[in-house]
């Protein structure tokens, strides 16, 4: 498998809390904006000397664009591409113990305070741009504003896409993918959740990059559970490739044709080095088959994730 159908996330890094298990340990152990930017930066610089050339940020990342920009300006790296999101604020404070951490809000108005937001640190590196959780009760699908917003940035050179969550991705999907405006379709990517835990979404993806879009894989390792709680039949294909269960969980997404990234998000250079080793994991037929009788209802699933607490 090749480094460069992998792309890093910033979501651990970019702020002091977030779902991810196996965070303890690996962040500073004082999460300041000083202490994360520099946990960021050795994340990056070890990404970029593995051959990773995409990073993947979101205006509800915390400081993730601002960290990011700032690590392309000191190092001066060509050729990183750059995909980011909006649609969720950050509204944490930098604490670890808010109420809240994230608004979600998809209008118009959001989509243009954000994007500017995101030019003003990013500039022209940022080559797509996504809806932040895009589910099918958004109220995107009706908003014509919004719709024609995003079809003028996409005609500006920006492709467009969406992020799926929750147990209907696949018909958020579908119903994405069909949004056209003046004749030609508002959206050319996705970034869903798809993991040996919760692979629901696989038909609609595949449909997807039949259909000539891009198709990023995000939560592949479900939140850490694949490295904490790693089921006995990963920790097992793990033993007999002599690596760690993260891997293997890498492994099983880039093993799907239609996946153009994963994107994975270490908290530190230890667990991305661990991660990387996904790209000399060639997963046997009953490997695959074994790893796919993992899956777990969705709702389940969802429901799962849904209580996980922000550390």
């Amino acid at each position: 498998m090749s480094v460069d159908r992998i792309a890093l996330g910033l979501a651990a890094l970019g702020r002091p809390a977030y779902i991810n298990l196996g965070r303890e340990g690996a962040l500073p152990p004082v999460r300041d904006v000083a202490s994360m930017r520099a946990a960021t930066f050795a994340v990056l610089d070890d990404a970029y000397a593995a051959g990773v050339r995409h990073v993947d940020v979101a205006r509800s990342y915390g400081r993730s664009e601002e960290f990011l920009a700032g690590w392309l300006a000191e190092r001066g790296h060509p050729g990183v591409e750059i995909s980011s999101k909006w649609g969720y604020a950050y509204v944490g404070q930098w604490r670890l113990d808010a109420d809240v951490h994230e608004a979600k809000e998809h209008s118009a108005a959001r989509f243009a305070t954000q994007w500017a937001e995101t030019l003003a640190l990013l500039g022209d590196r940022v080559g797509l741009y996504q809806v932040h959780s895009l589910t099918v009760d958004s109220p995107l699908f009706a908003d014509e504003p919004l719709l024609e917003a995003l079809a003028e940035l996409s005609a500006n050179g920006v492709a467009v896409g969406f992020s799926t969550s929750g147990p209907a991705q696949a018909d958020a999907i579908e119903r994405a993918f069909a949004l056209e405006v003046a004749g030609r379709p508002v959206f050319s990517a996705v970034q869903s959740t798809w993991n040996v835990l919760e692979p629901s979404a696989g038909p609609a993806l595949a449909a997807a990059h039949a259909a000539g879009n891009r198709v990023l894989v995000k939560e592949t390792l479900a939140n850490g559970r694949l490295a904490v709680e790693a089921p006995a039949a990963v920790r097992e294909i793990a033993a007999a490739h002599g690596t760690g269960p993260d891997a293997v969980a890498v492994a099983a997404v880039l093993a799907n044709h239609w996946a153009d990234r994963a994107v994975i998000g270490p908290a530190s250079p230890a667990q991305l080095a661990a991660n990387l080793q996904a790209t000399a994991v060639d997963l046997t037929a009953a490997e695959r088959d074994a790893l796919a009788a993992l899956a777990e209802e969705p709702g389940a699933y969802w429901r799962h994730r849904s209580s996980l607490e922000w550390d």
